[in-house]
């Protein structure tokens, strides 16, 4: 996905060109970090990459709620969604009751990047 747009070249890449994500979880509780590649990516991860933004990603997750933790040493900000995993690992019958997959749906999530940007991004697979 490399759309640029007619009227200021930006382009829209998914996440996952910026960053990289780990998954852990506890009962219905979903921890996802998000890992800049580069410090270069860092701000804008911090301005796209919002509570509202993954709220709205997760939706049909239907979560309780979800809090960013920033860690600017680390180039990184974990995300904590609440009621998330279908009862978590004891209670649920789906196929991923830990929650594993929740990071690479994260790292679709679109962003928009300024040419300046584009040579920090990872190439698209």
């Amino acid at each position: 996905m490399n759309v640029t747009t007619p009227h200021n070249s930006h382009q829209t890449v998914p996440l996952y060109r910026a960053a990289h994500s780990r998954t852990g979880d506890k009962g219905n509780r979903s921890n996802i970090s998000v890992i800049a590649y580069r410090p270069e990516l860092f701000d804008l991860l911090v301005a796209q990459v919002t509570e509202a933004a993954v709220a709205a990603h997760f939706a049909h997750r239907q979560p309780s709620s979800v809090v960013r933790h920033i860690l600017p040493a680390l180039g990184a900000m974990n995300f904590v969604l609440d009621t998330v995993l279908d009862g978590g690992v004891n209670d649920a019958l789906n196929l991923d009751s830990h929650g594993k997959a929740l990071s690479y749906w994260l790292l679709d999530l679109p962003l928009t990047i300024p040419p300046a940007l584009l040579p920090f991004l990872q190439p698209d697979i």
